[in-house]
């Protein structure tokens, strides 16, 4: 072998080994991104203010007009509304844009998600229609609609049955 045939080989073999090496890092960022994004949205839901208006909006009856919850919670309540409304709307964009991933979203927040898309959907749409704004809450609906979904193929199955198995 020649010169100039091993030092092409050698070239070949250092630039295959800078794009693999490339490619390994850039798995491990995104990793590392998802890790982050996922922790910052665990923190979201450790945060008492936001459990506080999830416990007021789970405890509302199931498909009361916006004149209704309007009477029922006053402006306190309606912010609270506000709030969890916004933070599934945020997680639905996450999600969509694969930052988070909807079996992690499902795992932690599918209960909460569509039972408070259950109670809140004709009042939000009520928000839509008056304020001319059909993108409002669009991602909140994307997101529990992905889960409700996911959950006509089967029941879904809790933590505690579905790995009652699992060994560390």
């Amino acid at each position: 072998m020649d010169i100039a045939t091993l030092a092409n080989l050698i070239n070949a073999i250092a630039v295959t080994a800078g794009v693999i090496f490339a490619a390994v890092q850039i798995r491990e960022f995104r990793r590392q991104q998802r890790r982050h994004s996922m922790y910052t949205v665990v923190q979201t839901f450790q945060d008492v203010d936001f459990t506080k208006a999830l416990h007021f909006i789970m405890e509302l009856p199931d498909n009361l007009d916006h004149a209704e919850i309007r009477r029922r919670v006053g402006p306190e309540g309606e912010a609270a509304i506000y709030f969890v409304s916004t933070t599934w709307e945020t997680i639905g964009v996450l999600v969509f844009q694969r930052e988070l991933t909807l079996d992690l979203v499902d795992d932690f927040f599918s209960g909460p998600i569509v039972l408070t898309w259950r109670k809140l959907e004709p009042y939000l749409q009520q928000i839509r229609n008056e304020r001319r704004r059909e993108t409002l809450f669009e991602w909140y609906q994307w997101l529990a609609e992905r889960i409700m979904e996911r959950e006509k193929s089967g029941a879904p199955v809790p933590a505690h049955i579905a790995h009652r198995n699992w060994n560390a």
